[in-house]
């Protein structure tokens, strides 16, 4: 068991981003036993879940004539739009119903302002807007974060990235994870996290 400083931070395990979901990343679902076994080691547990409204600018649909995953400036800087997904409270929202959703001390949910996309567990993709993550981790004492989940490549990584900047211990587990892979993104997103000090486990 890992001590109770130590948490597990579970990423967006849901229906859209697993296998015949509306982003899903390839064997998104086969990484659901792996993490259901990692909580029975943690004693803090939490899970993050996309939560968009359906006029979400990070939608495609949003911008008429634009494509799934072409880039568009926003304010905060570029922007991949992406498929439909994840709407709040849609199927494709809701966690795989494999996963222990039980265990888990805190649900954060993230992306749900419209202007603006939120990949970080931590902060929404302006980087200075705070889901609150941090000061619940703080209020209890976590020094160290494994993280697990979808999709390594996007919000995986920016969420360790974050951690890692803020002065956490951060681990990623990434038998635990699986990447969407858009255009060398994962092989960005691996060196991204090792040049701030993540342990890819």
């Amino acid at each position: 068991m890992h001590p109770a400083h130590h948490a597990l931070l579970v990423i967006d395990v849901q229906n859209d981003f697993c296998p015949g979901g509306a982003l899903a990343v390839t064997e998104g679902d086969v990484i659901v036993p792996r993490i259901n076994a990692l909580m029975e080691e943690f004693a803090v547990i939490i899970l993050t879940q996309d939560w968009h409204p359906a006029d979400h600018l990070s939608f495609a649909t949003n911008h008429p004539g634009a494509d799934p995953y072409s880039l568009i400036e926003m304010p905060y800087g570029p922007q991949v739009l992406w498929p439909t997904h994840c709407v709040q409270g849609s199927t494709g929202a809701a966690f795989h119903a494999d996963l222990a959703t039980d265990p888990a001390d805190m649900i954060l949910r993230k992306g749900f302002r419209p202007e603006i996309d939120s990949y970080s567990a931590f902060f929404e993709n302006d980087r200075t807007t705070p889901t609150g993550l941090e000061g619940y981790l703080r209020s209890r004492e976590i020094t160290d974060l494994t993280l697990t989940g979808l999709a390594t490549d996007f919000c995986v990584a920016y969420s360790a990235v974050d951690a890692a900047k803020l002065g956490f211990n951060v681990t990623v587990h990434l038998e635990a994870c699986r990447a969407i892979d858009l255009d060398g993104s994962l092989a960005k997103a691996m060196e991204a996290m090792r040049d701030v000090g993540v342990t890819l486990a």
